[in-house]
């Protein structure tokens, strides 16, 4: 009796993933830095891989856990807030892309500054129109939004997984269109990363957010395949629940993003 578990917590069995992804960072990181001075991507490379991996294999291992019923409530208590802390860290990151925007969109120029840089945008500087694809990819990301929400009051409150899976697919299609257009808006744009503050703090925010972008559309794209299989339950779909999460926070990033840069920043 003494190996009988008697509370509603999962002890976790050993994993080489925690190290493996510590290490694979770290190998990226380096790589990265090298890269930067012309040493050539191969230990940047080898470093995604191996985070790219770690990420496989250790999420692979949570939703096992969830078929094996191990997420126990008090365990999606847990899984909620870590995610919630997540998030935060999330807001934290963009907060300090939007505070570079701010600081030289309301100080620009300087004792130091060449004197291009004493307007906002700099002088030379032809900002998107916002009214155009800015917007379109606006009404895109949130009709994304309202699909995911659709698809997650199907799962939870009628119990419905055609109606997952047709909210979870119309989401993922918004999405993928969503990063079609922003490829096409940079492959148009009239100022460049290098040279001038306002390239680099548009590229870097509208690319990071970009990226989440890009992330978010594998999430939803995992949750599908999991309702396919019929994974989730109305009472058990933490792993949906943190998706649609990370999905409407990547929403209101971008309304963040277009109300500061494009409109306000032009």
């Amino acid at each position: 009796m003494a190996h009988v578990k008697n509370h509603d917590y999962h002890i976790l069995h050993p994993s080489i993933y925690p190290f493996l992804g510590a290490v694979s960072a770290f190998v990226m990181l380096f790589g990265a830095v090298l890269f930067f001075h012309d040493s050539g991507p191969w230990m940047l490379l080898i470093g995604l891989a191996g985070v790219l991996y770690t990420m496989y294999g250790w999420w692979s291992e949570v939703i096992h856990e969830a078929r094996d019923g191990d997420h126990t409530p008090v365990v999606r208590i847990g899984l909620r807030y870590g995610f919630i802390l997540f998030i935060m860290s999330e807001i934290m990151f963009f907060s300090a892309w939007f505070w570079t925007f701010f600081k030289h969109a309301l100080y620009p120029g300087g004792p130091e500054q060449p004197a291009m840089y004493n307007s906002w945008p700099p002088e030379g500087i032809h900002t998107f129109d916002p009214w155009g694809l800015p917007l379109i990819n606006t009404l895109i990301l949130l009709c994304s939004g309202a699909a995911v929400t659709w698809a997650h009051h199907a799962l939870v409150h009628e119990n419905n997984r055609k109606a997952v899976i047709q909210g979870l697919s119309i989401g993922i299609a918004l999405g993928l269109l969503f990063t079609v257009f922003q490829a096409i808006e940079y492959s148009e744009a009239p100022f460049s990363f290098s040279g001038n503050i306002y390239g680099a703090t548009f590229f870097m925010a509208t690319g990071f957010h970009g990226a989440h972008v890009i992330i978010g559309t594998i999430f939803l794209t995992v949750c599908l395949i999991r309702a396919i299989k019929g994974d989730f339950t109305p009472e058990q779909h933490v792993g949906f629940e943190a998706a649609a999460w990370y999905w409407h926070f990547v929403d209101v990033v971008w309304l963040f993003l277009f109300g500061a840069i494009y409109i306000w920043g032009s």
